[in-house]
């Protein structure tokens, strides 16, 4: 994950992600994420504030998990890096827009439950650099004894 212009939101889905495939190969989700805040009025009465929106982008297995997952009116947690992206329409006025990359994301536990599945990944030139294969055992390093303590078995 980069250290750079970091931003986490919490906010609903406003619609199912949109997967595609990109002519490389390349999975990339699209989805908007939606925040409203609460205000308390002077009469002590919980009104909604203004509603922010989000466009969020993830891409490769990031993205075909999202696609998978998560649904329209999903509470997300979204971790990522904000992106600028312009253009010029075809009346030739430039827009810009700034989006999030995410690096991380998923259900938020607030006001539900989810279950938690890894996935398996097939063995390519690429699944090296990315962590490998999910599902393929991993042996012990050389000299290691079986009843050695793990750091997470350290309490």
């Amino acid at each position: 994950m980069s250290s750079d212009n970091q931003i986490t939101i919490v906010g609903n889905l406003t619609d199912d992600p949109e997967l595609r495939y990109t002519a490389n190969g390349a999975a990339v989700a699209n989805f908007r994420v939606a925040y409203s805040t609460r205000i308390r009025d002077a009469a002590g009465n919980w009104t909604d504030g203004e509603t922010s929106f989000f466009t969020v982008n993830c891409w490769r297995a990031l993205a075909e998990n999202a696609a998978e997952t998560l649904t329209r009116g999903a509470r997300v947690v979204v971790t990522g890096r904000l992106k600028q992206r312009s253009w010029e329409n075809q009346e030739g006025e430039k827009r810009t827009v700034i989006e999030i990359e995410a690096d991380d994301l998923g259900p938020s536990l607030k006001w539900a439950t989810a279950s938690v599945t890894k996935t398996s990944r097939s063995s390519s030139s690429s699944s090296s650099s990315s962590g490998g294969d999910w599902g393929a055992a991993v042996a012990a390093p050389v000299g290691a004894a079986m009843e050695e303590e793990t750091p997470l078995d350290a309490g």
